[in-house]
């Protein structure tokens, strides 16, 4: 195995089951296809780090802030309904892209490209998935807690603003850390899938968080080895091994 395809596996093991277990906590609080819009927003930021040569993690991750910070303002002076906020801002965030991203590097931007990733950058990546699980395992039930009520979680004493700030960094951070494998387009399905596969075949919480990391680790290596095999993008191929486990975990649902 050469070096290149083992920082790609080692990076996409880690994100990938990051992402999974983000994944547990964002289906369960039916918040999955949020990752795609922000994944949208990332655009701009990949856009400037394929022309400058930048980390498309490091210039990705401030965009998904300001488009987070930009549709909570919006919310509060307009009063429209979250879901359209987001689509006026990620919209316009994929338009500005593509004015001047060269059409020649559009495919790495909207479908991601990890066979390119650098000895340092899969340190960090490694590093902030490690990261991002013990912090979630630390408040992972007073999260379940927030889900199912948030006047229940407040009568627990738990600080509900400071908790869910906690998990929407999270989930800025993953899908700054996703666009690596899979870009800008396809970061829904890297947390949805693994969550939704996961709960098919779990008989409890703890398994279905630990089987939703395993599912998106398992499925991103399974995605690279499969783009090295062949002369397909990884990103898409991960998605689809995504998908062909959540077909078998159909047969074994509890």
């Amino acid at each position: 195995m050469d070096n290149q395809l083992s920082l790609s596996l080692t990076a996409g093991i880690f994100i990938g089951g990051a992402a999974g277990y983000i994944g547990s906590l964002m289906l369960s609080k039916r918040m999955a296809l949020v990752a795609g819009p922000l994944g949208h927003l990332t655009l701009p930021g990949i856009a400037l780090a394929l022309l400058y040569d930048f980390n498309v993690s490091l210039t990705a991750f401030p965009f998904v802030i300001l488009g987070i910070v930009l549709i909570w303002l919006l919310e509060i002076r307009t009063k429209l309904p979250m879901e359209a906020l987001t689509a006026i801002v990620f919209a316009s965030g994929v338009a500005i892209t593509f004015l001047f991203l060269p059409i020649e590097q559009a495919e790495t931007a909207l479908v991601g490209d990890i066979s390119r990733i650098t000895f340092w950058d899969t340190v960090i990546s490694v590093a902030v998935s490690i990261s991002l699980v013990i912090v979630l395992k630390k408040i992972y039930s007073e999260m379940v807690l927030i889900n199912i009520s948030e006047d229940l979680a407040r009568s627990e004493r738990i600080g509900v603003k400071k908790y869910n700030l906690v998990y929407l960094l999270s989930i800025a951070i993953i899908v700054a850390l996703g666009v690596k494998m899979v870009g800008g387009l396809l970061t829904a399905a890297l947390v949805a899938i693994p969550a939704s596969a996961a709960r098919n075949i779990s008989r409890n919480l703890a398994h279905y968080a630990f089987g939703a990391m395993v599912i998106g680790a398992i499925s991103s290596s399974l995605g690279i080895l499969l783009a090295e095999l062949s002369e397909f993008p990884g990103g898409p191929l991960i998605i689809l091994v995504n998908a062909l486990i959540f077909l078998i975990s159909i047969v074994f649902k509890r």
